[in-house]
């Protein structure tokens, strides 16, 4: 009896039925992104929440001075802000935007991170109730090994 379905067409669907949600799920999935804060900092905090509304995991570390963990990742200091995290080898410093973030990790620059020197207003995490929709402009930058720096995104 034949009833019109081949044998390989089967195998294809079933093959795509199981490999589909796998690559999907490979897709979707984050690394842990591990951030190097005050305990008393409220703008970290709002940026960690915005990083895991993004759909990161978020590790914590509060500790005395984030310019101990910035220098021992070696990030300049002229890039500091108040936090320091890593994620996927990379080190990000200061309120990046989640998407840059996800950008970083999907295109793989050879660099030591990204940062946002300073603490812009507008920027995630300085963009509270308190700040009154006030948006100042901002750039993320790509900082390389040697610390140059090249401008990755810019926000206005």
């Amino acid at each position: 009896m034949n009833t019109g379905i081949s044998r390989r067409a089967v195998l294809q669907a079933l093959a795509v039925s199981i490999v589909a949600p796998l690559s999907a799920g490979a897709q979707t999935a984050l690394p842990l992104l591990e951030v190097y804060k005050s305990p008393s900092c409220g703008c970290c905090k709002d940026w960690i929440r915005h990083l895991e509304a993004s759909g990161f995991k978020v590790k914590v570390n509060d500790v005395e001075d984030s310019r101990t963990w910035r220098a021992r990742f070696g990030m300049p200091d002229k890039f500091g802000s108040c936090h320091t995290a890593v994620v996927g080898g990379y080190v990000v410093e200061g309120h990046v935007p989640a998407a840059e973030v996800k950008r970083l990790l999907r295109d793989k620059p050879a660099a030591l991170g990204i940062a946002v020197p300073g603490m812009p207003i507008g920027s995630p995490g300085m963009d509270g109730p308190e700040y009154k929709g006030q948006k100042d402009m901002f750039n993320v930058l790509l900082v390389a090994e040697d610390g140059t720096a090249r401008v990755w995104a810019s926000y206005k």
